[in-house]
């Protein structure tokens, strides 16, 4: 089961700041997500109504349940794995920040929804309810709809901010800076879903950019090139295909798009700084 709205890019404005919130999605996980995380300003909404999961965030290990809530902020590596017998559903919402040039008016609700680049815990504020609309809403596009799922989606943030007041968890601050495109989320999707083929000028390409500035952006936004960003993307689904020990290191490779075992046993070895052999053993 998957439902995406990656046509819709709806802006507003929530205590005198821009925000912008694209690419909704409604899915079962059948696959592990590999590690991976967000640029400045973007912030990615994950509420789990049904089934069961691990999420690694923050150097930290999360056990999902059903109801749980978390939030994925700017330059957080996190992953999720599914339980395979009751693989997680998830609602999900990205949110991009804008830089506001307001000086004088206060902002309680978006400045602290701003500041919180990891937030995890079960949702106390019904937020099923505001996401079960808001898809709804979008699905049937009846009149009015992006007015009524602005309003839903400035009610999501509240409900957020409400849902951090008791235990705010992992704090740090925030930074708001103008994202002009939908180009963060394409270059996350990218290194997400295409680690294995994904080169520098198909990216750039797809973001209608040089390879130069496509490398420039990369480092605005994240502080590494494209070599490393998809190193980094290629190891850390390496590192979770090889808890399987039904996989080979051959087959895994070839998962991974390298061109031979012994180049992924390279590659891996300087990037976790042991064989894939050892590491799975120590698992």
């Amino acid at each position: 089961m998957q439902t995406g709205y990656a046509d819709i890019n709806i802006s507003f404005t929530l205590e005198g700041i821009p925000i912008q919130a694209t690419n909704f999605k409604l899915e079962r996980f059948s696959q592990s997500v590999p590690s991976h995380s967000h640029g400045a300003g973007c912030y990615e909404v994950h509420y789990i109504p049904q089934g069961y999961g691990t999420l690694h965030a923050d150097g930290r290990t999360y056990e999902i349940t059903p109801n749980t809530l978390f939030v994925t902020g700017p330059h957080v590596e996190h992953s999720q794995i599914p339980m395979h017998s009751n693989p997680m559903q998830e609602y999900c919402v990205y949110f991009r920040f804008q830089k506001s040039s307001r000086t004088d008016t206060a902002s309680p609700v978006a400045d602290t929804f701003g500041r919180t680049a990891f937030w995890f815990g079960q949702d106390r504020c019904r937020i099923l309810p505001l996401l079960q609309q808001l898809f709804e809403e979008l699905e049937q596009r009846n009149t009015g709809y992006l007015l009524s799922a602005r309003l839903l989606l400035s009610m999501l943030i509240l409900s957020l901010v409400r849902n951090y007041e008791p235990a705010p968890g992992t704090e740090s601050p925030g930074t708001f800076v103008v994202q002009p495109d939908k180009r963060s989320v394409i270059i996350e999707e990218c290194f997400l879903f295409e680690y294995q083929s994904i080169t520098l000028p198909k990216l750039a390409d797809r973001l209608s950019l040089s390879p130069r500035q496509t490398q420039r952006l990369l480092k605005n936004y994240y502080g590494k090139n494209f070599q490393q960003k998809k190193a980094e993307a290629q190891m850390s689904a390496a590192a979770i295909l090889l808890k399987d020990k039904e996989k080979s290191v051959t087959f895994i490779s070839d998962q991974l798009g390298f061109s031979s075992p012994e180049y992924f046993s390279t590659a891996f070895r300087k990037y976790y700084g042991t064989s894939p052999g050892k590491f799975r053993r120590q698992l």
